[in-house]
């Protein structure tokens, strides 16, 4: 039992990458105030957690319902990842972008940031999406089980909402230049992983 709960830590930790998600979250946040950006992580944290148990409880019936192979789920989920990666490096840099907007955020605003991309497709990635449902299935895994599993990555997500409202006193020491440094560095392995699952996706769709 102990092997199984590290396999699945080690494996829901990879795929929602909470401090992979920290640069992430800096980089989309640095023109808020530390108010702002604490609101910002607790939202973040708390969609990722509904899209997570939505795919646990419900992802593996609504795939087979719709007759999706989960290879190509993945290959979609990589195109969608590659393509948030992209404006990642080719976007504009923030001090630039910061001009553009506003100080003063409304909750509506702060909610559409807190879940693209910091939700979906940083925490909740399409990684972390196929990973729930195939260490829940349905024909292999016990209702116990997969009540372990989510326990899991609950964890693994608190540790990332932890992380995140640490990342506020972070920004204090890499500032705007370093941030936007971080933002291009991890929007290049972000394409590099996006890549993969989508080349993945296609041989396991083909030959799998």
């Amino acid at each position: 039992m102990l092997s199984i709960l590290i396999t699945q830590f080690v494996v829901l930790w990879a795929v929602i990458d909470p401090i992979g998600s920290v640069p992430v979250y800096l980089s989309q946040t640095q023109h808020l105030t530390a108010k702002q950006r604490r609101l910002v992580a607790l939202k973040a944290v708390a969609i990722a957690t509904g899209v997570l148990l939505f795919f646990l409880i419900a992802g593996q019936l609504l795939l087979e319902a719709m007759e999706i192979p989960l290879p190509a789920f993945q290959a979609a989920g990589g195109l969608v990842l590659l393509l948030f990666a992209l404006t990642m490096i080719f976007g504009e840099s923030k001090p630039e972008e910061e001009t553009k907007i506003s100080e003063e955020m409304n909750h509506s605003e702060l909610a559409n940031l807190a879940v693209y991309p910091l939700a979906i497709p940083s925490i909740a990635s399409p990684g972390a999406m196929m990973a729930i449902v195939l260490l829940t299935d349905n024909h292999r895994f016990s209702l116990i089980d997969q009540s372990i599993t989510a326990a899991v990555m609950i964890g693994v997500l608190l540790v990332t909402l932890l992380l995140l409202l640490m990342a506020t006193h972070i920004h204090k020491w890499i500032g705007s230049v370093g941030a936007a440094i971080i933002s291009r560095v991890m929007g290049l392995i972000l394409a590099a992983v996006a890549v993969n699952n989508l080349l993945m996706g296609i041989k396991d769709f083909y030959w799998g």
